[in-house]
C-alpha cells in the first residue's frame, strides 16, 4: 500500500525475465518509478541494464514478469507503442542522422506534413520552442546536426523525446561523453523536466553524480533486483558497491610505491607542438612512473597523447624513447620504439569488434606469429590466452568475438595487446569510460602493477578524481597549454578546476 502522500507509481516492473540463446540475461528484475522522480539504475557491465531498457522501450519482448503502467498491465510491443504511450529513451549511442537538421532529427519519423509536402516553418518553430524549454534557445533549428557537439546532439535528441507527449525519459549513461560544464547543464535540464511531472530513468556508472541528481536507486547484479528504490541520500556508498558487485571494494586506487629520483626517463617530451591545438609541452616519465593528464574535454590532452604516438605529425619538438628520438608523425616508428595507444574510443578506434579477442590481442604484433607468409593462429590464440589468464578477462574465450564483451573486458583486451607487443611507455585515453565500479577498481590495480613492473604509463581522464588517485605527477592542461606540472599528491579536485579556470581567463 502507499501513503496517502506519495505519487501512485508511473512505472512498475515486476519480475521481469528475458532469456536470448540459452543466456539468461533478466533473472527477476523489479523498478518502481514515480511521477516527476530521477530514478537511477546501477549495475556493473552485463548486469542486464541494457536488456532492461530495451525491454521498457519495446524492442524486447520480456519472456515473464510483468509491467503495468500507470497501475495497468501492459505490454510494449514495439518501439512506437512506448512512444505512444509516453516512453521515451535517450541511448548512450546517440540515435541523430548527421545528415539532417536540428528540426529534422527532432520531427524523424513524425514529421509535420500534409499532402506529402513537410511544413518547414512549423516544424522549425516548434523546434525553436522545444530548444528554449531545454535552455538551447540559441541552437538553429536549420543547423546540420552533423556540425554539431556531443553535448548539443544529446539535447537534440532530448528535444526529440519531448516532441512527444513523454511522461518518462530513459537516459543511458548520458553524461559520458560530456564534460563537467556540459553535465551541470544536463542536470539542470533533468531538474527542469521533472518539476513538470516527467519521470526520469537514469543509468550512470558515476557514483557521485548520481548523488547530485538522483532520488532513489534500484540496483541489478547478474539480472537480478539486489536493491529496488533506495533512497540515494540515506544509502552509503560502499553498501551501493557491494550491491553491485556481490562482495567489498576498498582502496579503489591503489597504493604504489615512490618512483625512485634516479629511475632511469622512458619517455621524454621537449617542447612539443602541434599548430592549432597545443604548444610548448615538455615532460618526462620515468620507468615505473604514472603521470596524469588533468583538465576538461577540449583542452587537447588526447591531440597530445596523439601526436607523441604518432597519429598526428607534431610542427615542432622532440619526442625521444629510452633515449632515441621518434620520427615525428610515425605510428610503426612509436610501436617499435616501445609505445602503446589504448585510445579515447576503443570501440571505434581500438578494437575491430567482429573479430575474436585473440586477433585483437596480437593485433600489433603480426610479426611475432609470422611464419613463412602465413600466421601460426596457434600461437596467437596461446599469447591470447595467457593474457587473458594474467588480466582475468571475462570470458575467457580467445575466440569470442570482441564485440560481445563488458566495456571493462574489452579495455582488458587492449592493455594485453600492448602486454603482447612488450611495450615500455603505454599511453591510455579514458581507460575507464563506460566501465562499471566493480572492472573499474580492476583496471585500476592492473595499471598500477604495470607501472610497479617498470612500464612508464599516462592517463587521460575526464574525471579529475581518477588523475589525483592514479598518477603520482600530474600535468594540467586547458586548451592546449600546460598550466602547471606536480605531485598528485599537491592537487586536489577543486584545485585543478580553478587552475583551469583562471588559465581560461587568462
Amino acid at each position: 500500500m502507499f501513503e496517502e502522500d506519495q505519487p501512485k507509481p508511473l512505472l512498475e516492473v515486476r519480475g521481469i525475465t528475458k532469456q536470448f540463446a540459452g543466456v539468461q540475461a533478466l533473472k527477476g528484475v523489479d523498478l518502481q518509478v514515480l511521477p516527476g522522480e530521477v530514478h537511477c539504475v546501477m549495475g556493473q557491465n552485463g548486469a542486464g541494464k541494457s536488456t532492461l531498457i530495451k525491454t521498457l522501450s519495446g524492442v524486447h519482448q520480456p519472456d515473464g514478469g510483468e509491467i503495468r503502467w500507470e497501475g495497468e498491465p501492459i505490454s510494449i510491443p514495439s518501439p512506437t507503442a512506448a512512444l505512444d504511450l509516453g516512453i521515451a529513451t535517450m541511448y548512450q549511442e546517440l540515435d541523430v542522422v548527421d545528415g539532417l537538421s536540428v528540426a529534422e532529427n527532432i520531427f524523424l519519423g513524425h514529421e509535420r506534413a500534409s499532402g506529402g509536402v513537410l511544413h518547414v516553418k512549423k516544424t522549425n518553430a516548434i523546434a525553436r520552442n522545444l530548444l528554449k524549454r531545454l535552455g538551447h534557445g540559441s541552437l538553429s533549428p536549420s543547423t546540420e546536426v552533423g556540425t554539431l557537439s556531443a553535448a548539443n546532439k544529446q539535447i537534440v535528441s532530448m528535444a526529440r523525446a519531448l516532441s512527444r507527449d513523454i511522461k518518462l525519459i530513459i537516459m543511458d549513461e548520458p553524461s559520458a561523453i560530456l564534460d563537467s560544464g556540459e553535465v551541470a547543464n544536463l542536470f539542470r535540464v533533468v531538474r527542469e523536466l521533472t518539476a513538470q511531472g516527467i519521470a526520469v530513468v537514469y543509468i550512470s556508472h558515476r557514483l557521485e553524480e548520481i548523488r547530485q541528481i538522483g532520488d532513489r536507486i534500484s540496483v541489478i547484479k547478474d539480472g537480478r533486483s539486489t536493491a529496488s528504490g533506495l533512497s540515494v541520500t540515506d544509502t552509503p556508498k560502499a553498501e551501493l558497491i557491494r550491491r553491485m558487485t556481490g562482495r567489498d571494494v576498498e582502496n579503489v586506487f591503489p597504493e604504489g610505491q615512490p618512483v625512485a629520483s634516479d629511475a632511469p626517463v622512458v619517455l621524454e617530451v621537449d617542447n612539443l607542438e602541434l599548430d592549432g591545438h597545443f604548444e610548448n609541452v615538455s615532460f618526462t616519465v620515468r620507468a615505473g612512473e604514472i603521470v596524469g593528464f588533468a583538465g576538461l574535454v577540449g583542452s587537447k590532452r588526447s591531440e597530445i597523447l596523439e601526436t607523441i604516438y604518432g597519429a598526428r605529425k607534431s610542427s615542432s619538438g622532440k619526442v625521444s624513447v629510452n633515449g632515441k628520438l621518434l620520427k615525428p608523425g610515425s605510428i610503426p616508428a612509436a610501436v617499435n620504439a616501445g609505445i602503446g595507444l589504448s585510445p579515447e574510443e576503443r570501440k571505434s578506434q581500438g578494437l575491430i569488434l567482429d573479430e575474436p579477442i585473440f586477433k585483437n590481442v596480437t593485433l600489433s604484433s603480426f610479426e611475432r606469429f609470422a611464419r613463412a607468409g602465413s600466421l601460426n593462429e596457434r600461437a596467437e590464440r596461446d599469447a591470447a590466452r595467457e593474457q587473458i589468464a594474467a588480466l582475468e578477462l571475462r570470458p575467457a574465450d580467445p575466440d569470442r568475438p570482441a564485440r560481445t564483451l563488458s566495456g571493462g573486458n574489452q579495455q582488458k583486451i587492449l592493455l594485453a595487446r600492448w602486454l603482447v607487443h612488450g611495450t615500455s611507455v603505454l599511453l591510455l585515453d579514458e581507460p575507464t569510460r563506460g566501465v562499471d565500479v566493480g572492472a573499474r577498481a580492476e583496471i585500476y590495480a592492473l595499471i598500477r602493477r604495470l607501472a610497479t613492473a617498470g612500464t612508464a604509463i599516462i592517463v587521460v581522464s575526464s574525471e579529475i578524481e581518477e588523475v589525483l588517485g592514479l598518477a603520482d605527477n600530474v600535468l594540467v592542461i586547458d586548451d592546449g597549454r600546460v598550466l602547471t606540472h606536480t605531485k598528485a599528491s599537491d592537487l586536489d579536485e577543486h584545485g585543478v578546476l580553478d587552475l583551469v579556470m583562471k588559465g581560461s581567463a587568462a
